[in-house]
């Protein structure tokens, strides 16, 4: 996964526009859609970043609906449950032989939980398909970020994927050693699993110091930065795209905060 967004992130049609730009629209877009007290604007914003990433950007289509497939699979399973727990209006749907029932006011919830959901995540994806990490730690190096927040989180963000990298390594080893047949062995092959990835974890950490001593290393990790000008018409692109949802939120409803 990783290697799947920073790649796409470095070498898209979007790669040499102003990363502060792509980001402003992108985080605009999703405190839009978190916020819209209807369905329109976050599906709104769903339409445009989607035709942004496989439009402008030229992200396949294939790898941009095998990443949204994630998130959607599972705000679809949280919305099973609002859509029995949450009542108000009158009855769509009842269970035979169980006190459950699909209300209007549960089914237009539901809706609209999908809308934010599907919103926020084409926007975060528009922004990791299309800004690679260190620009987005280099903005928030201008921005004046502590420098210590910035050396953990992008130290966090390797050691993610490394984790998840290494626990599937060994997940697959396990499996084709026909480790997880029955629930016992599936009991003992998951603390195995558990047990090898911290102790890879820490000898990781500890390589890692020892890497950087090596290399001089003074409490401050170097990002790498290249401040690309703003065009006016990207500019204006983006003021007038953020201007058009937030006049569609704010004519079906206003901005709501929950």
């Amino acid at each position: 996964m990783h290697e799947v967004l920073e790649d796409f992130a470095r070498t898209n049609a979007l790669r040499q526009v102003n990363p502060g730009l792509k980001l402003f629209v992108g985080l605009a877009s999703i405190l839009l859609s978190v916020s819209s007290p209807g369905p329109v604007a976050p599906l709104l914003v769903a339409a445009s970043m989607s035709a942004a990433v496989l439009l402008l950007a030229r992200i396949p289509p294939r790898v941009y609906a095998r990443l949204l497939l994630i998130p959607v699979s599972f705000a679809l399973m949280s919305i099973a449950v609002v859509l029995f727990i949450t009542g108000g209006g009158a009855v769509l749907l009842e269970v035979p032989g169980l006190p459950l029932a699909v209300t209007a006011g549960g089914a237009n919830l539901a809706v609209l939980l999908l809308a934010r959901v599907f919103g926020g995540m084409c926007s975060l994806y528009f922004i990791a398909l299309t800004t690679p990490m260190t620009e987005v730690f280099d903005i928030l190096r201008r921005l004046g970020v502590p420098t210590v927040f910035l050396d953990i989180a992008m130290l966090t963000y390797r050691f993610i994927f490394i984790l998840i990298e290494e626990a599937g390594q060994i997940y697959r080893s396990q499996v084709m050693r026909l480790g997880y047949g029955r629930f016992r062995e599936s009991v003992n092959s998951f603390g195995m699993l558990a047990g090898a990835l911290f102790i890879r974890t820490w000898e990781g950490g500890e390589a890692l110091v020892l890497a950087m001593d090596a290399r001089c290393y003074d409490g401050k990790l170097d990002i790498p930065g290249e401040l690309r000008p703003i065009s006016l018409l990207a500019l204006a692109a983006a003021l007038l795209y953020t201007a058009i949802i937030l006049g569609v939120l704010l004519s079906t409803g206003g901005i709501a905060l929950i």
